[in-house]
Protein backbone atom coordinates (compact mmCIF):
# COMPACT_ATOMS: atom_id res chain seq x y z
CA UNK A 1 0.00 0.00 0.00
CA UNK A 2 0.87 3.84 -0.88
CA UNK A 3 2.34 6.05 1.80
CA UNK A 4 -0.10 7.74 3.13
CA UNK A 5 -0.38 10.18 5.99
CA UNK A 6 -1.45 8.70 9.33
CA UNK A 7 -4.07 10.04 10.88
CA UNK A 8 -4.68 9.03 14.59
CA UNK A 9 -7.96 6.97 14.43
CA UNK A 10 -10.41 7.73 17.03
CA UNK A 11 -12.71 5.37 19.77
CA UNK A 12 -15.21 3.72 17.51
CA UNK A 13 -12.54 3.33 14.17
CA UNK A 14 -12.34 -0.27 13.19
CA UNK A 15 -9.22 -1.29 12.90
CA UNK A 16 -8.46 -4.19 9.98
CA UNK A 17 -5.55 -5.92 10.11
CA UNK A 18 -3.45 -6.11 6.51
CA UNK A 19 -4.08 -9.15 4.61
CA UNK A 20 -1.07 -10.98 5.36
CA UNK A 21 -0.42 -10.18 9.25
CA UNK A 22 0.74 -13.27 10.32
CA UNK A 23 0.22 -12.51 13.97
CA UNK A 24 -2.50 -15.53 14.73
CA UNK A 25 -4.09 -13.30 17.29
CA UNK A 26 -4.98 -10.83 14.50
CA UNK A 27 -4.90 -12.75 10.94
CA UNK A 28 -7.99 -11.24 9.17
CA UNK A 29 -9.15 -9.90 12.17
CA UNK A 30 -11.36 -6.55 12.91
CA UNK A 31 -10.85 -4.76 16.08
CA UNK A 32 -13.39 -2.13 17.67
CA UNK A 33 -11.24 0.62 18.96
CA UNK A 34 -12.82 1.36 22.47
CA UNK A 35 -10.04 3.92 23.56
CA UNK A 36 -7.06 5.44 21.71
CA UNK A 37 -5.24 8.05 24.00
CA UNK A 38 -1.12 8.91 24.61
CA UNK A 39 -1.33 6.47 27.23
CA UNK A 40 -2.12 3.55 24.90
CA UNK A 41 -5.51 1.61 23.42
CA UNK A 42 -7.87 -0.56 24.00
CA UNK A 43 -10.27 -2.73 21.80
CA UNK A 44 -11.81 -5.61 20.68
CA UNK A 45 -11.67 -8.41 18.16
CA UNK A 46 -15.11 -8.14 17.00
CA UNK A 47 -15.10 -11.71 14.22
CA UNK A 48 -12.78 -13.98 16.62
CA UNK A 49 -15.79 -16.57 17.66
CA UNK A 50 -14.09 -18.39 20.92
CA UNK A 51 -15.35 -22.02 21.67
CA UNK A 52 -17.34 -20.90 25.04
CA UNK A 53 -20.85 -19.26 25.20
CA UNK A 54 -21.95 -16.82 28.05
CA UNK A 55 -24.02 -19.34 30.15
CA UNK A 56 -20.43 -21.68 30.34
CA UNK A 57 -19.01 -17.92 31.81
CA UNK A 58 -21.76 -16.54 34.11
CA UNK A 59 -23.78 -19.15 35.87
CA UNK A 60 -26.49 -16.00 36.45
CA UNK A 61 -26.78 -16.09 32.12
CA UNK A 62 -26.80 -19.93 31.62
CA UNK A 63 -30.44 -19.62 29.73
CA UNK A 64 -28.97 -17.48 27.17
CA UNK A 65 -26.84 -18.74 24.71
CA UNK A 66 -24.64 -15.71 23.84
CA UNK A 67 -21.54 -16.71 21.74
CA UNK A 68 -17.82 -15.56 23.24
CA UNK A 69 -15.30 -13.60 21.19
CA UNK A 70 -11.90 -13.39 21.73
CA UNK A 71 -11.38 -9.86 22.28
CA UNK A 72 -8.33 -10.02 21.82
CA UNK A 73 -4.45 -12.10 23.32
CA UNK A 74 -4.30 -10.10 26.71
CA UNK A 75 -5.83 -11.21 30.00
CA UNK A 76 -8.35 -13.16 28.81
CA UNK A 77 -9.54 -14.11 32.12
CA UNK A 78 -11.89 -10.82 31.38
CA UNK A 79 -14.60 -10.59 30.66
CA UNK A 80 -16.05 -7.31 28.01
CA UNK A 81 -19.01 -6.51 26.53
CA UNK A 82 -20.42 -3.88 24.03
CA UNK A 83 -24.16 -3.15 23.47
CA UNK A 84 -26.20 -2.10 21.29
CA UNK A 85 -29.28 0.73 21.59
CA UNK A 86 -30.17 3.36 23.85
CA UNK A 87 -27.73 4.33 27.10
CA UNK A 88 -29.16 2.09 29.54
CA UNK A 89 -26.35 0.74 31.94
CA UNK A 90 -24.75 3.29 34.66
CA UNK A 91 -21.17 3.82 33.20
CA UNK A 92 -21.08 2.84 29.48
CA UNK A 93 -18.69 5.03 26.91
CA UNK A 94 -20.86 5.97 23.94
CA UNK A 95 -18.47 4.41 21.09
CA UNK A 96 -20.57 5.30 18.68
CA UNK A 97 -23.92 5.23 16.60
CA UNK A 98 -25.47 3.41 19.56
CA UNK A 99 -22.80 1.29 20.39
CA UNK A 100 -21.78 1.37 23.97
CA UNK A 101 -18.49 -0.37 25.94
CA UNK A 102 -19.38 -1.57 29.53
CA UNK A 103 -21.18 -0.59 32.03
CA UNK A 104 -23.02 -1.85 34.78
CA UNK A 105 -22.61 -5.57 34.96
CA UNK A 106 -25.04 -6.58 38.02
CA UNK A 107 -27.44 -4.24 35.79
CA UNK A 108 -26.67 -5.87 32.57
CA UNK A 109 -27.75 -9.25 34.25
CA UNK A 110 -30.89 -8.08 35.22
CA UNK A 111 -31.93 -6.28 31.76
CA UNK A 112 -31.50 -10.08 30.66
CA UNK A 113 -33.67 -11.58 33.12
CA UNK A 114 -36.53 -8.90 32.58
CA UNK A 115 -35.84 -9.17 28.52
CA UNK A 116 -35.17 -5.71 27.98
CA UNK A 117 -31.85 -7.24 26.38
CA UNK A 118 -32.27 -9.62 23.85
CA UNK A 119 -28.89 -11.84 23.19
CA UNK A 120 -28.33 -9.89 19.42
CA UNK A 121 -28.52 -6.42 21.55
CA UNK A 122 -24.68 -7.52 23.33
CA UNK A 123 -22.00 -9.22 22.20
CA UNK A 124 -19.44 -10.67 24.68
CA UNK A 125 -15.36 -10.96 24.76
CA UNK A 126 -13.02 -12.74 26.54
CA UNK A 127 -9.67 -10.55 27.11
CA UNK A 128 -9.07 -7.65 24.67
CA UNK A 129 -6.30 -6.21 22.36
CA UNK A 130 -3.76 -3.81 23.78
CA UNK A 131 -1.28 -1.21 22.86
CA UNK A 132 0.97 0.75 25.22
CA UNK A 133 2.00 4.54 24.52
CA UNK A 134 2.71 4.86 20.61
CA UNK A 135 2.55 1.44 19.63
CA UNK A 136 -0.72 1.54 17.68
CA UNK A 137 1.01 4.84 15.86
CA UNK A 138 3.86 2.69 14.98
CA UNK A 139 1.66 -0.50 13.75
CA UNK A 140 0.05 2.14 11.78
CA UNK A 141 3.12 3.34 10.08
CA UNK A 142 4.24 0.16 9.55
CA UNK A 143 0.65 -0.55 8.10
CA UNK A 144 -0.33 -3.23 9.66
CA UNK A 145 -4.00 -1.95 10.16
CA UNK A 146 -6.22 -0.32 8.10
CA UNK A 147 -8.17 2.23 9.62
CA UNK A 148 -12.33 1.80 8.76
CA UNK A 149 -13.09 5.26 9.59
CA UNK A 150 -16.83 5.66 8.07
CA UNK A 151 -19.94 5.59 10.70
CA UNK A 152 -20.09 1.99 12.24
CA UNK A 153 -23.58 1.47 13.26
CA UNK A 154 -24.75 -2.30 15.25
CA UNK A 155 -26.22 -3.44 12.00
CA UNK A 156 -22.13 -3.60 10.62
CA UNK A 157 -21.01 -5.36 13.65
CA UNK A 158 -23.69 -8.10 13.36
CA UNK A 159 -22.43 -9.36 10.07
CA UNK A 160 -20.72 -12.78 10.44
CA UNK A 161 -17.85 -13.19 11.83
CA UNK A 162 -16.29 -14.82 8.39
CA UNK A 163 -17.66 -11.88 6.48
CA UNK A 164 -16.90 -9.00 8.37
CA UNK A 165 -13.53 -8.53 7.40
CA UNK A 166 -13.96 -8.88 3.65
CA UNK A 167 -17.49 -6.72 3.62
CA UNK A 168 -15.50 -3.78 5.28
CA UNK A 169 -13.28 -3.53 2.98
CA UNK A 170 -14.93 -4.22 0.20
CA UNK A 171 -16.87 -1.08 1.15
CA UNK A 172 -14.09 1.26 1.49
CA UNK A 173 -13.90 0.20 -2.62
CA UNK A 174 -11.00 1.14 -4.43
CA UNK A 175 -8.07 -0.48 -3.63
CA UNK A 176 -9.40 -1.68 -0.80
CA UNK A 177 -12.12 -4.06 -2.76
CA UNK A 178 -9.10 -5.79 -4.52
CA UNK A 179 -7.45 -6.69 -1.23
CA UNK A 180 -10.84 -7.80 0.31
CA UNK A 181 -10.21 -11.09 -2.44
CA UNK A 182 -6.37 -11.87 -1.43
CA UNK A 183 -6.16 -15.26 -0.72
CA UNK A 184 -5.46 -16.21 3.20
CA UNK A 185 -1.76 -17.39 1.71
CA UNK A 186 -0.92 -16.76 -1.25
CA UNK A 187 0.98 -19.40 -2.33
CA UNK A 188 -1.75 -21.87 -2.21
CA UNK A 189 -3.54 -20.12 -5.45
Amino acid sequence: MADKPIKEPIAGNLLISEPFLQDENFIRSVVLLCDHNEEGSFGLVLNKPSILHLGDLVEELAFLDNEVFVGGPVEQNTLHFIYFGEKVLEGSISIGNEIWWGGDFDTLVENFKIGKFQTHDVMFFIGYSGWAAGQLSEELSANTWIVYRDKISPKTLQNTPEELWKGLLKNMGGEFKVIANYPLDPRLN
